[in-house]
C-alpha cells in the first residue's frame, strides 16, 4: 500500500474497535445497547457509527445464516486458474454465478478462489461445469467440498466489547 493510500485510511481507536467488535457479534444491536456495551454515551456511539459508515469502514449489516437449514446443503471452495487477459471482467461474471458467496483474487498457483453454496451436488455441478468453466478466461478449476464450517469472529476475539 502506498503512503498516500495509508494516509487516506480512517484512524481507528480502541472505542472504534470495541464498537466494531460489538457489531460483529450482534449486527442488530441498538445504538443504546452498543453504547452500554462499549462504555460510552449513546451520542458518542451514534456519532462514531456515522463516521465509521461514512468512511467506508462499515460497509453494511448482515445476518448469519444456517445455509443447511436454508436449503443450501452443499458448500464448495473452488480454486480457479485463469488466462490473464481480462480478469476484472471475469471476476464480475463469477460474482454473478448462482450460489457464489465470495470471489477472491489470490496469489499462488490459483488466481481466484470462490465460495459456492448450492442445494445439492447437481446444482453445484451445473455452476462449476456448465457456467464457470464456460467463461472464456477460465483455464481450469479445482473444487473442495466443505464438510463443516466455523466462522470465528475475529474482531470480537481481538477487541472484546465488554
Amino acid at each position: 500500500m502506498s503512503d498516500r493510500a495509508a494516509d487516506d485510511l480512517p484512524k481507528l481507536d480502541a472505542v472504534d474497535r470495541r464498537l466494531l467488535a460489538a457489531l460483529e457479534a450482534d449486527g442488530r444491536a441498538s445504538v443504546s445497547h452498543l453504547a452500554e456495551r462499549c462504555h460510552i454515551s449513546r451520542a458518542t456511539a451514534y456519532a462514531r457509527l456515522e463516521r465509521l459508515q461514512a468512511s467506508g469502514v462499515i460497509l453494511g449489516f448482515t445476518t448469519r445464516i444456517d445455509h443447511q437449514r436454508a436449503g443450501l446443503g452443499i458448500t464448495a471452495i473452488v480454486n480457479v486458474t485463469m488466462q490473464q487477459k481480462s480478469w476484472r471482467h471475469a471476476l464480475a461474471e463469477m460474482a454473478e454465478l448462482p450460489g457464489v458467496a465470495m470471489v477472491a483474487a489470490t496469489t499462488g498457483d490459483d488466481d481466484v478462489v470462490l465460495l459456492v453454496r448450492a442445494a445439492d451436488l447437481t446444482a453445484l455441478r451445473d455452476v462449476i461445469l456448465e457456467r464457470l468453466q464456460n467463461l472464456d478466461e477460465v483455464r481450469s478449476t479445482r473444487s473442495v467440498i466443505v464438510l463443516e464450517e466455523h466462522w470465528p469472529q475475529l474482531l470480537a476475539k481481538t477487541f472484546p466489547a465488554g
